[in-house]
């Protein structure tokens, strides 16, 4: 099982990051990669809450896990540590052995000058999902959530 390692600088304190990854209505407006759409269905910021996200592709060639055009994942918070540290596992609703599997998701928030260092982890990617890919949907995503708690 594959891994990608992310490093950003977000210009914002570790409180409001922190807020932007547990919150459910902040999650919908940041996490998903460019070309999609994202519908949170369940998301309980809670150590064993429940987690449930599906991600749409906007264009008719883009080809979901779950359907034909949707990925379906859910899991579970395993670790919250306010503002330092959110831990989840997730797994993609599927059929296909490909992309089945746990995929663990460790963010850890760090101050440094400026604003905070977001360090995102995520390991156990499934055979079918290649790193770069998910390294280029996390980037993505990490720059809609620092666009949306940095300062205007």
């Amino acid at each position: 099982m594959a891994e990608t390692r992310i490093v950003r600088q977000v210009d914002a304190p570790r409180a409001a990051v922190y807020r932007a990854l547990v919150d459910p209505a902040a999650v919908a407006l940041w996490r998903f990669p460019a070309g999609m759409r994202i519908e949170v269905h369940e998301l309980e910021p809670r150590v064993g809450g429940a987690i449930r996200v599906s991600l749409t592709y906007t264009d008719a060639d883009g080809t979901g896990k779950t359907t034909a055009r949707t990925d379906t994942y859910r899991g579970r918070f395993v670790e919250l540590v306010e503002d330092e540290r959110v831990v989840e596992v997730d797994e993609f609703e599927t059929s296909d052995p490909e992309m089945r599997g746990e995929m663990r998701i460790t963010i850890e928030l760090a101050d440094v000058a400026g604003g905070t260092e977001l360090r995102a982890l995520h390991e156990g990617l499934p055979p079918g999902i290649p790193p770069e890919q998910n390294e280029l949907g996390w980037r993505e995503a990490l720059a809609r959530l620092a666009a949306l708690v940095e300062p205007r």
